[in-house]
């Protein structure tokens, strides 16, 4: 009989594989052979205990918090639907900001904390509504016009 933590710790593993359009054998091979498939495999069926510093590996593989990887009962996430955006919503480009990082420190930061409350580590675009450009156009003391101009002419906004 499986632990279902282990099922639920599995099944938050594999999403987040999932959601990087990464295969078992994707992960081996990206990692040098350090995540075997088949173990990788046995972690997202619930089979297999994972030790605290697989855990942090993993995580590190796939460029998430380990609490991303951990279950937790409390937490209400609901993957966000289409009526939560509008033409209004903002697509921002996660690998060009990546590169932009140290300049654009706040919204690398904002971006983060939208992506983990929605358990969103698919890596390249994150679409934000127009009101999340508004609240950090406030809080960087400049308009949303010229806000959104600056990130789209660096290739942040699409």
């Amino acid at each position: 009989m499986t632990d279902p933590y282990a099922v639920a710790l599995g099944e938050r593993l594999r999403r987040v594989r999932q959601q990087q359009d990464l295969s078992l054998h994707d992960v081996e091979a990206r990692s040098g052979g350090t995540l075997k498939a088949s173990v990788l495999g046995a972690y997202e069926r619930g089979e297999r205990a994972v030790s605290i510093t697989r855990l942090h590996a993993m995580a590190q593989f796939f460029r998430v918090p380990v609490a991303e990887l951990l279950p937790d009962p409390r937490a209400d996430r609901r993957a966000p639907s289409a009526s939560d955006y509008t033409e209004e919503s903002v697509m921002i480009d996660l690998v060009v900001l990546d590169r932009h990082r140290e300049a654009e420190h706040l919204l690398a930061r904002y971006t983060d904390s939208i992506r983990t409350r929605r358990g969103d580590y698919n890596g390249q675009v994150l679409t934000v509504r127009a009101a999340d450009i508004e609240t950090l156009a406030a809080v960087m003391d400049t308009t949303t016009a010229d806000l959104r101009s600056r990130l789209t002419d660096v290739g942040i906004v699409r």
